[in-house]
């Protein structure tokens, strides 16, 4: 029997249980950054009436969150915004994070003016 398997096998164990080999950080969840930038965006453009938006019905999905090194993340989010009435506006946006700052560039806002659908 080779010596050096149950060496790597003691080395795993204690290095699993001490927290030597943590798993790799995962990205962090920055939606209202982005959505908040989005939102002044639309407000800023005219778009949109702050009095009619329906802010519960917000939604931001994370598209993709992309590892760029040295801790920072590109994000991708789809963030749709309702007025009372039900019309809605979709934007897409990117920026980038950390898990110690959701502002680590500015935010890119894409105005979505049509989404017809799948099969489309």
């Amino acid at each position: 029997m080779n010596v050096r398997i149950p060496c790597l096998i003691s080395f795993l164990m204690v290095a699993s249980i001490s927290g030597v080999m943590a798993a790799p950080a995962k990205a962090p969840d920055c939606a209202d950054w982005p959505g908040s930038i989005a939102y002044g965006t639309l407000k800023n453009a005219g778009m949109i009436d702050p009095d009619q938006m329906d802010f519960t019905a917000t939604k931001a999905t994370r598209l993709a969150a992309e590892p760029r090194g040295h801790g920072l993340y590109r994000e991708v989010y789809h963030i749709t915004f309702r007025e009372k009435t039900g019309k809605t506006f979709d934007v897409i946006t990117t920026s980038d994070a950390s898990n110690e700052e959701c502002s680590m560039s500015g935010v890119d806002v894409f105005i979505v003016t049509a989404h017809p659908g799948p099969g489309l």
